[in-house]
């Protein structure tokens, strides 16, 4: 077989092999996304056969909404609150169960169940213990004579929500765990025989070795706390029966003004547009912070596929 027909015959191959991929993201991806930018440019309301092209009608309405800026400023600040705080807390249980003490695997197991259990399920067990009447953190607060708190409404409800956040530290700690693990010993080793201290071997040693996977944490983190959306529909007071004016101030994220926009007031095109804004806000966003990282990552390969 010449050489020509050897490329000819690889590349097929390539493109047979990466054709689920491409066909995939063209129709899972791709598309939607277009249709969405299509419709964020229309008044449509999803139902009606007829609808107006409104241009950037609806990307300047939202610079005039205040529903919707309310809902930016407050899911940032749960975002800046709860994705540090989630790396730094699996990366200090991933610290401390790392050694090699008894019952080291069920500890690990225990911490790591809450990550396996489903979302919706998890946030129904939060509703129902602080619920303000019937929920057992409340019976033991009037135990104790503390006054019942209502947890699903007002501030109370950002710590509840902030905790059930925390709750899934599972992963997080998986994976700090995993990237501990891949740390040479020998490097320990050295830095002990310099006389480094526990804090000065983790700052200078074990911190820029998994970089790399607290800057992935990091990123996921931001990606997935920006969409943050059922955990406050569901602690929302009568959610169930699919209330929406009964969702605390506190727990109006911008996914749920996404949700209200669509399924309330049947306005595809307006609830289109908002979700293209938080599309090119969390790609903002994702590229400042790969901008940030290419001092603070360590990386073992260098720009031309060397090793560092």
């Amino acid at each position: 077989m010449s050489g020509a027909a050897r490329t000819v015959r690889r590349g097929r191959a390539f493109y047979l092999f990466v054709s689920p991929w491409v066909t995939g993201f063209v129709l899972l991806t791709a598309f939607p996304l277009g249709y969405a930018f299509w419709l964020s440019l229309t008044n449509t309301d999803g139902l009606s056969p007829g609808s107006r092209f409104v241009g950037a009608g609806n990307y300047e309405e939202l610079l005039h909404d205040d529903l919707a800026a309310a809902a930016i400023a407050r899911t940032a600040v749960f975002t800046l609150l709860t994705v540090p705080a989630s790396v730094l807390g699996g990366l200090l249980l991933a610290l401390l169960l790392q050694h090699p003490v008894r019952g080291r695997g069920l500890y690990r197991g225990l911490i790591f169940l809450p990550a396996v259990i489903p979302p919706v399920a998890t946030t129904l067990a939060f509703k129902a213990l602080f619920q303000r009447d019937t929920g057992a953190v409340n019976g033991l607060l009037v135990a104790f004579g503390v006054p019942a708190v209502d947890w699903t409404s007002g501030p109370p409800l950002t710590y509840l929500l902030a905790g059930l956040t925390l709750w899934g530290l599972g992963n997080q700690m998986v994976l700090s765990l995993a990237a501990l693990q891949d740390v040479p010993r020998d490097l320990w080793d050295a830095a002990r025989i310099d006389g480094a201290g526990p804090v000065r071997t983790f700052t200078s040693v074990t911190l820029p070795l998994i970089s790399p996977v607290v800057f992935f944490q990091l990123v996921t983190g931001l990606i997935f706390s920006l969409q943050t959306f059922l955990p406050a529909l569901l602690m929302a007071p009568g959610a169930g029966a699919g209330s929406l004016n009964t969702i605390s101030p506190e727990g109006y994220f911008y996914m749920i003004h996404v949700y209200v926009q669509y399924f309330a007031e049947g306005r595809f095109g307006y609830a289109s547009a908002l979700l293209w804004v938080l599309f090119l806000f969390t790609l903002l966003c994702t590229g400042l912070l790969f901008t940030g990282s290419r001092r603070a990552v360590f990386s073992a390969v260098g720009p031309g596929g060397g090793r560092q």
